[in-house]
């Protein structure tokens, strides 16, 4: 116990002789100025600023996102035409030019019945030009021909022609995909069309999303980098103070601490801007390396949502509305597809033309004779142990539960637009209410460093009214990436521009 309280005794003075010469170190700096606060590093002359609508303007032109929503726009617009012209008539040129053969063929004498292989050798040529047209109503395919065919063998030549051919092949009691397609195709261009508008809010979504996370990071390094010049000028001056006896050695060194934190914050700070720096340039698509600071959005847009309004707006313009609709029609169809496969199917191939044969050009066309064929295929199932029973049944309970699914979806659907404004709303009145505790914050602070300056405070109340003001800024920014989301939410969950009172529809790209 002895040897404890020497040691103890001596370890004291030991402390004092070591604060003291810090103090004397440190005393021409901090008695140069003891009220100032020195500013926080200067800003790299590179550094380009981006605003909240640069970034999402940015985003919305040139991102990877960008070009993915562009190109599946772009893939169903030529699926589209591709429908369109299933409507439309086909005019297509078929030519053999020529088709030679020289080989030895088996052929049959009449008379004796002997086979003989005779040599042979001819070409063929052929020309035929056919105009085509779908029938959408029916789901049959009307056409006219008009062809010309010319042989060479060993005897000579000769002509063929069939000047003109109209022909009809009709399904009979069968799925006509014309029929269905009409309606399910223009909804398929029109909800990828909003899906594309949608896609740009969504971008929008991300892109604050990311902005207010670096945001965020760039406040917490300037909080960083304002602690540490606080901290330190501070330790500066408490050492001042404490050569002139009138802080204690305790109080001394938990500035020191405090300086010692904020350097270990600032090194976090620093590490964090730069991840989410990456990040925003990543989606962004940008590949330079300039610094990026961003501009924390200093007005607020200032308009009435009415529940009433965003759910009509959300029905006429989302592409989830014309989805559920779409997907109700593509049930009936498979049902539709399982009835007509069950039953009687029929096959129509009507043909009436013209054909000659000469043996050169000229006569061919000349004094054509008629040409007709008639064709009925039938296919009728007999017994199918319960088969197409199965398949019926199936597709009506298909029916029956995408039905029920797609009410719900409706449901569901319509509670979240109503959600979304009443989170949007609420959100609003959280970032008025932390716009005011950052100010309050703020002057709080300002009057405890001054107190404490002047003797009037001590450490404790300086440093809680600087936790206070670092957790009020934070939370403010916090409070802002909160009702920004809420509002590009918004802005997808109706696309509508409540600002404007307009849709957000654009012209197409291409």
């Amino acid at each position: 116990m002895r040897t404890v309280k020497r040691v103890t005794r001596v370890k004291w003075p030991l402390v004092f002789v070591w604060v003291l010469g810090a103090v004397l170190v440190a005393l021409p700096v901090a008695a140069q100025d003891t009220d100032k606060i020195p500013n926080i590093d200067t800003e790299d002359p590179t550094t380009r600023r981006l605003s909240l609508p640069e970034v999402i303007k940015m985003a919305r032109e040139q991102s990877p996102s960008y070009q993915q929503a562009l190109t599946q726009l772009e893939n169903r617009t030529w699926q589209y035409h591709t429908y369109k012209s299933n409507y439309l008539p086909q005019l297509a040129l078929y030519a053999t030019l020529p088709s030679y053969t020289k080989d030895y063929e088996r052929v049959t004498d009449a008379t004796t019945g002997k086979i003989n292989f005779v040599g042979v050798q001819s070409a063929i040529s052929s020309g035929h030009l056919e105009l085509k047209q779908n029938v959408g109503l029916t789901g049959g395919v009307i056409s006219i021909d008009s062809k010309l065919q010319r042989i060479d063998d060993n005897d000579g030549h000769s002509y063929a022609s069939n000047p003109v051919v109209v022909t009809l092949r009709q399904p009979i009691f069968n799925h006509n995909n014309l029929k269905w397609d009409r309606k399910t195709e223009p909804l398929r261009y029109e909800e990828a069309k909003r899906n594309f508008w949608e896609e740009m809010e969504r971008i929008a979504v991300r892109a604050t999303d990311l902005f207010f996370s670096q945001l965020q990071s760039q406040i917490s390094y300037d909080i960083a980098q304002k602690n540490v010049a606080t901290n330190d000028t501070l330790f500066k001056i408490a050492q001042a103070r404490f050569y002139n006896a009138k802080i204690s050695v305790n109080e001394l060194l938990q500035l020191e601490l405090s300086l010692l934190t904020s350097k270990q914050s600032l090194e976090q700070a620093k590490l964090e801007i730069e991840t989410t720096t990456l990040r925003l340039k990543t989606y962004l698509g940008l590949t330079e390396t300039y610094p990026i600071r961003l501009i924390a959005p200093a007005q607020i847009p200032q308009f009435e949502v009415a529940e009433e309004t965003a759910l009509k707006q959300a029905l006429e313009n989302r592409s989830r509305v014309i989805g559920i609709k779409r997907e109700e029609i593509d049930a009936e169809r498979n049902l539709d597809w399982a009835e007509a496969s069950s039953g009687v199917n029929a096959d129509l191939f009507l043909q009436y033309g013209l054909t000659q044969r000469a043996e050169s050009i000229g006569p061919v066309y000349q004094d054509p004779t008629s040409q007709q064929r008639v064709n009925l295929g039938l296919s009728i199932p007999l017994m199918d142990w319960g088969r197409n029973k199965s398949r019926i049944g199936t597709a009506k309970a298909n029916l029956k539960l995408v039905k029920a699914n797609l009410e719900q979806q409706r449901v569901s659907f319509e509670q979240d637009v109503y959600l979304q404004v009443k989170r949007f709303k609420m959100l609003r009145e959280q970032m008025k209410i932390a716009q005011q505790a950052n100010g309050l914050a703020e002057r709080r602070f300002l009057g405890a460093r001054d107190r404490y300056l002047n003797g009037k405070i001590g450490f404790l109340e300086l440093n809680q009214a600087s936790s206070e003001r670092d957790s009020a800024r934070r939370s403010y920014v916090s409070s802002l990436r909160n009702f920004w989301d809420a509002y590009y939410n918004l802005r997808l969950q109706t696309l509508y521009d409540f600002e404007t009172n307009q849709p957000l529809t654009m012209p197409l790209p291409f």
